[in-house]
């Protein structure tokens, strides 16, 4: 048996098409209401978008510090 019930295409690492990869097999866990497999995709989303930020010489790290201070501007409505 397979972990999804959807045909998902193989996306190719450090491409935009594995970030869609992961984001589709995500929402094929969440539809299936598994959330251990929800909780596996979503950790291979994240490496899929680290894999991909590497391509502009930015790393995770970089990624999160710029997303909290956009979560920052919004809790002070200035952005």
């Amino acid at each position: 048996m397979a972990y999804h019930i959807s045909e998902i295409p193989k996306g190719i690492i450090g491409e935009f098409s594995k970030i869609t990869e992961e984001y589709e097999e995500l929402l094929d866990a969440h539809n299936q209401k598994d959330s251990i497999l929800e909780l596996c995709e979503i950790t291979d989303l994240i490496g899929a978008i680290e894999e991909y930020l590497k391509n502009f010489n930015i790393t995770l790290e970089d990624a999160i510090e710029f997303s909290n201070k956009t979560k920052q501007a919004f809790k002070e409505n200035k952005r």
